[in-house]
């Protein structure tokens, strides 16, 4: 008997290797990532505050802390496709990626060398039981606070920071968008 499956919901279980293909700007290797979130409530679109918020951290390939999925941007794929990838391979999510957050410049802790990096939002709509990377990382969903205090890059903190700044200001402006009736 044959079964057929979708190639949508199938995953090359091998990451990406090497540097022959990784974008350089000025010598600094680029690369991207991920804010992987999700609402502690199903089906909601906004924060009320900071607590309905989780995000996906996971644990660093050499074993010392926690951080977001990144990696090299390569030459043959878009900033997004990058960050889509990247985030598969080590999280083992995939969802909506959002607007850039920002560009950050940062030294590597353990090459004497400057990156470039780029991080976007990501709302996670599936999680994977088999992915690249699963017995190499651990996943951990936690508070935005508690992502906060573990998260190993002060670039990434900051990139955290923005997310949230972000979320916080458009569910204010949606509000003062939405007209109130009043009755007399």
């Amino acid at each position: 008997m044959v079964t057929l499956m979708s190639q949508e919901n199938m995953v090359a279980l091998v990451s990406r290797t090497g540097r022959h293909l990784q974008r350089y700007n000025k010598g600094r290797r680029q690369v991207v990532g991920c804010i992987p979130y999700r609402y502690k409530i199903t089906n909601q679109t906004s924060i009320e505050d900071a607590g309905d918020l989780e995000v996906l951290v996971i644990s660093s390939q050499k074993g010392k802390g926690m951080l977001f999925p990144k990696g090299g941007w390569e030459t043959d794929e878009s900033k997004i496709e990058a960050a889509s990838r990247e985030t598969l391979e080590e999280a083992g999510v995939r969802g909506i990626i959002e607007s850039e957050l920002g560009q950050w410049s940062f030294k590597s802790k353990s090459h004497d060398t400057y990156y470039e990096g780029f991080m976007f939002p990501l709302l996670v709509q599936e999680q994977l039981d088999f992915w690249p990377e699963k017995n190499a990382r651990q996943r951990i969903w936690m508070s935005v606070q508690e992502a906060r205090e573990v998260c190993q890059h002060l670039w990434m903190k900051e990139a955290l920071d923005r997310f949230v700044s972000r979320l916080t200001s458009q569910q204010s402006a949606e509000e003062q968008a939405t007209p109130t009736c009043a009755i007399s």
